[in-house]
């Protein structure tokens, strides 16, 4: 079973900045994409920046030109910058190598508020 764990979330106010990570249990070697969603309260999940396997990004138009996805080994990374109260979700990273292999880590609280 492969497993996602999430750290980096917190308190912040708007403007600053936060880096959410995202440790994979098992090597990536081969995923599809990997990729960060979040979730706030009534809302649906929406996808916030994915990364593929050749490297192409690909972020909703909402974050664009404020946060940035990268990986690294077995970790995929989210910076967050100029962050504003509506960024305000819970952050869950996913990782997909393929049809029936796709795997969610619990969330992080990301919360933006003077």
């Amino acid at each position: 079973q492969v497993q996602l764990v999430e750290s980096g979330g917190g308190l912040v106010q708007p403007g600053g900045s936060l880096r959410l990570s995202c440790v994979v249990s098992r090597s990536i070697f081969g995923f599809g994409t990997m990729g960060w969603y979040r979730q706030a309260p009534g809302k649906q999940r929406e996808l916030v920046a994915t990364v593929t396997n050749g490297g192409n990004t690909n972020y909703a138009d909402s974050v664009k030109g404020r946060f940035t996805i990268s990986n690294a080994k077995n970790t995929v990374y989210l910076q967050m910058n100029s962050l504003k109260p509506e960024d305000t979700a819970v952050y869950y990273c996913n990782v997909n190598f393929g049809p029936l292999k796709n795997y969610w880590g619990q969330g992080t609280q990301v919360t933006v508020s003077s």
